[in-house]
This record gives structure tokens, sequence and C-alpha cells, in this order.
């Protein structure tokens, strides 16, 4: 892998899976193999873009700092269980290296909410280096106005103000590469404030770099706490690190993904917004802190979702802002020409309309995992879950876009699953809660009807298999999640054969699996392997006692992750190549639960 500057040649954006992940707990950059930042939305993942050249062109900006000629990488990795990334490059005869990070505890000092620390060192002879720092705020690209005062440069949009300082001091102009030189024993430090509708302040370089540091002892503390013996338990870390990076710290909520439009089928018109928080993905995030002994993660999210629901309950949005506010409008972006030329780019979702059954289950039994961890639950928790539980007791039947969200509502069988889980697990709860015997009887019976339903219509005995949709002849992914609700036994024949049908009918090759026959879903292209299917393979294998075949499986999964440990939501079977927003939160709390389900199969 190379990387580097080189002015006769415009930059194209890296390979998704070439680009690491700076994280905050409020918003991420994504930084690329020649140390260019190419996303980063500020003042959170869901704001407007600083630096936006990943799919905005050069147009919208980036801040590179590395070799200032093509180079080789020759390591690039994260501290070990640290958020800090390093990248050395191999220069003539010497190493360059960068080490950066963005601050994630500036509570309680006089700090910019926003700050990203980044350093070139060589311990060889010197090197020459390039930064370029070219700030383009919004979806309309816009140039700062610019101040330079003795600490830092300055650059403002309105409410909007961005520091770089430097040591040793050096004079960045705006959007104009400036050559440096590295010295052995001098390295040279970049610091980036920003500060929206509050007053900037400035953190001297040196000060900066010791935070970094402080920041690094506190993510290993934290790391440290989770089980010493799970298996994988290194790249388990990474995931949990990752999902914790990704959740965005003043609400607790966390996001899908910290980019939008990053494309599902390159070229073509499956771009998405994943800046939002989706109260079933969150809710797998939830199981898997808890399984890890981080309740306070779970606790966090169970208590946003109150927040956030409470204008709408007892509906639950299918999916919600970092501040629990309703989604904006789906609109697209004219002008940006889109990674790898895919149009358009979306800002919005268009799915925050939608009915989704599903999320129900995962929301119920995320809050019933919570209390069999040993954590209570308040009386307003209760509440929202009686609620929720009621609204699937009395809407199980209707049509629904399903967890794939489809544009066209149907009787899907996933959907009918997790309503069936919802109504088990509130259930559950009422037992240690208070619940009248009139409430109690309705979800009774509503739950018994859902399993009737489930067995009666979605499946079909020639296929041996629980099928996409009511009467349908295709199967859906989603369905490896029926060994993990006790509707039916584990083991019996009709999961059993739903876990194969659905291995064999998907199969995307190896251990790739597509979420539902390629084609079928009303948009024009198609799309990669689907991973978070591939790690609940794992886990139903898992539970239902072939804990070898899961072992080997995700062994196999291991591989497709990034060099850094980062997944995205889709792989391309034929090439490899990282599909989709990027890193996807649904996809490393799969892996999680995936090795906790190992962990918990008895060895034969």
């Amino acid at each position: 892998m190379t990387g580097g500057y080189d002015p006769s040649c415009p930059r194209d954006p890296a390979p998704i899976s070439d680009y690491g992940l700076l994280g905050d707990t409020r918003t991420a950059a994504l930084v690329a193999g020649d140390g260019g930042i190419d996303w980063l939305c500020v003042p959170r993942f869901d704001g407007e873009p600083l630096f936006g050249r990943l799919i905005g062109g050069a147009d919208a900006g980036t801040f590179r700092v590395g070799p200032a000629r093509p180079a080789t990488i020759v390591e690039r990795r994260y501290r070990q269980y640290t958020a800090t990334l390093e990248t050395t490059w191999v220069v003539g005869g010497s190493r360059l290296t960068l080490t950066e990070a963005m601050v994630t505890e500036v509570s309680g000092r006089l700090l910019p909410a926003t700050l990203m620390v980044r350093r070139l060192s060589t311990d060889d002879v010197a090197v020459d280096a390039v930064v370029e720092f070219d700030p383009r705020f919004g979806v309309r690209h816009r140039r700062p106005r610019i101040q330079r005062r003795r600490e830092a440069l300055v650059c403002e949009w309105g409410s909007l103000a961005v520091s770089l300082g430097s040591m040793p001091e050096l004079t960045i102009e705006p959007g104009r590469p400036t050559l440096i030189r590295v010295t052995p024993g001098r390295p040279i430090t970049f610091v980036l404030a920003v500060a929206h509708r509050e007053p900037l302040i400035h953190v001297e370089p040196a000060s900066a770099w010791d935070l970094l540091r402080e920041d690094e002892d506190r993510w290993r503390s934290w790391t440290a706490e989770i089980d010493g013996s799970l298996p994988f338990r290194e790249h388990v870390v990474r995931s949990l690190l990752t999902l914790r990076l990704l959740t965005y710290s003043p609400s607790r909520a966390p996001v899908a993904a910290p980019t939008t439009s990053l494309p599902e089928d390159p070229g073509g018109v499956r771009n998405w917004d994943y800046r939002y928080v989706w109260p079933r993905d969150a809710s797998i995030g939830v199981s898997a802190f808890l399984s890890v002994g981080k309740p306070d993660e779970a606790h966090g999210f169970l208590a946003w979702l109150l927040h956030a629901s409470r204008l709408q309950r007892p509906r639950l949005p299918a999916v919600l802002t970092l501040h629990g506010r309703h989604v904006p409008a789906e609109r697209d972006l004219t002008g940006w020409p889109g990674y790898l030329g895919s149009v358009p780019v979306r800002i919005g979702n268009g799915a925050a309309g939608q009915h989704q059954l599903d999320g129900y289950g995962w929301v119920i039994d995320a809050a019933w995992a919570f209390a069999q961890a040993g954590q209570s639950l308040s009386s307003e928790t209760w509440r929202a879950v009686r609620g929720f539980a009621d609204v699937v007791a009395r809407c199980w039947q209707e049509p629904d876009a399903g967890i794939w969200e489809v544009r066209k509502p149907a009787q899907h069988v996933h959907s009918k699953l997790m309503g069936w889980l919802a109504l088990d697990r509130a259930l559950r709860i009422a037992d240690t809660h208070a619940l009248s015997d009139r409430q109690r009887r309705r979800w009774q019976k509503a739950r018994d009807a859902v399993a009737a339903g489930v067995r009666t219509s979605g499946f079909d005995p020639t296929a041996g298999s629980y099928m996409r949709r009511y009467g349908s002849e295709d199967v859906d992914a989603a369905l490896l999640v029926l060994p993990l609700l006790d509707m039916d036994n584990a083991e019996s024949p009709r999961v059993r054969g739903t876990i194969d049908f659905i291995r064999d009918s998907l199969s995307a090759g190896g251990p790739l699996l597509y979420r539902y026959p390629p084609g079928s879903d009303g948009f024009p292209g198609t799309e990669g392997a689907f991973l978070p299917c591939s790690f609940w393979l794992v886990q139903a294998l898992a539970r239902t006692g072939r804990r070898i075949e899961a072992v080997e499986l995700f062994e196999t999964m291991l591989d497709y992750a990034s060099p850094l440990g980062l997944y995205p939501e889709e792989l391309d079977p034929a090439t490899g190549a990282h599909l989709g927003n990027y890193p996807q939160t649904l996809t490393h709390a799969a892996l999680v639960q995936a090795a906790l389900a190992i962990r918990d199969a008895p060895v034969s």
C-alpha cells in the first residue's frame, strides 16, 4: 500500500477499507492511508461536513498530513486497547510516523468539544512531508473567513469556528499544500479545535498531546474491564471500542454509521444516510455491552430511548436523530459527485416514517436482557415497555416495511417473529412488575396468535424452512434469529431447516450471505453480501449445537475486516471490496454477539 503527495495527480478516494476511524463520541473522522481526513461532520455525527472529499470531490475539502511523495505504508494500527491510530511509511531510507486521535474526555475542563491531535515524527533521517488544510463547510463547500492569530490559524463560518495550531509554529495557507521537513527528535504536532455557538478555545499542542495520552489511559482502563476469557477477545474489544466511539455521548445514542451515501452498489443509486439512530441496531448493542459487563452503556441507551420516544409513544419510530427528534426528510444534494460516481448523495432518511414491527421486539428484548443482568427497570421504562407491547398486540396483523425497509409493506415473517418476541419478553418482565390481568391476557392471546400464524402461513413444508413473507417462495437471512427467540426449540427440525435453507439459498460464497435474493427489493442494480447476516449465522450455529462450524465461520469472517479491524455493512463477494456506510454499528454489534454465542455454546 502506498500513500503520499503528488501535486501532478488529483487524489481519488481511497478504497473504503483503507479508511481508519478517529472519534470522540460526538463526531468522527475517516482518514485514508495517505494521511488525508476525507470525512468529518461538525459539531456532531449528523452535522454538516467540514471535510467531505470522500463523497463531495476535491471541492468538499480535506485535511492531509503525510509524506510529500508517494510512499509505502509499512505499518498501520491502533495502539492496543486505544482509539489512537498510527501510520508508518517508508520514505527513502527513513520512516515517517503519523500518530493521531480525537480527545474524548473534555467535560469538566476548559476544552473545545472537538479536539483532534495529529503528530508527525521520524527516528531516522529528516523526511519531507506535506500539510494540506482545506476546510469547506456545508453542502455548498463554503470557504472560510480566515484570521491569523498569534497561536493559530482560525477559519470561520458564522457560528462555526475552527482553529489549526502547530508546534513548531508553521504558516499554513488553507487550500494550498505546504511542504514541511520532519527531523529526528523534533516531531511536528497539529491541533484542530472546533467551536460551534461557543467560544473558540486554543489548546497548546504540547498540552493537547498530553490530553491524548490521558485518553489512551482511559481507554485501556475501559477495555481492561471486559471479560478476559472471551473467545477472539482482541477482535471483540476492537468492535466494542468502535461501538463506543460511535455512541453520541451527550445523549448516549449510537449512530448507525458516521457516513452518508457510501454506495452499496458502486455507481448505482443505493446510497443512504446512516448518521442517525435505529432503535433496532442500538438494542442489539445494548445486549452486547450487557453481556461483556458494561451495564452503563446499556443503561445510557435505554434512558435515551425513553426520552427520544416520549413524544410519539406508544409508537416506536423506526429511526431518530441523535437527540431523539424527527429525522430530516430525505433529499438529494446537487453537485456532489458521490463516492466513485455513485449518485445521488443523500441527506435525511425516508425510513423515518415507516412502520417496522421488528423494532418493538429488539427494544423490549433489550429491556428484558437489562433486567436479566440484575439491573433495575425504572417505572417509566416499564411504562414505555407496556405501551410498546400494547402496540404490538394491536397491530401485529398489519403489513409493515420489515427490517430491510422495503418501500411496499408486506407480511414479513421476521417482523411477526419479532412481534412475538416483544410480547413474550414483555410478559417475562411482567412476572416481576405490575401488570393488570386484563393486559396480561391480551398480550398472551396476541403472542399465541402470532406464533400460530407464523407456523401456519410462514413455513414452507417443501423447503423445510420459514420464508420471507407469508406465501412467498424466497427466504430472508434475518430469520437466523429463530434460535434466539424460544418460540420453537432451538434444535427443532424447523429451526435447523431454516438455518440450512438460508445458508444454501442466500449464499454469496464462503461465509458470506445476501440478506434476501439479489434484485428482489425493487431498486435498480444489485448489492453486496450483508455482513451482519454472516455473524447472525455464526450465532445461530452456536445456539443450535454446531459450535465447531460456528468457530470456523467466525474465523473466516475475521479476514473480511479492514486492516484496522473495521467492518462496513456490505461486501462485494467477487472482489472483497467494502461497500456501504462505514464503519457500521450493526456489523460490529453482531460480531460481538456471535463471539458471545460461541463462548456460551457447549463444547462438543
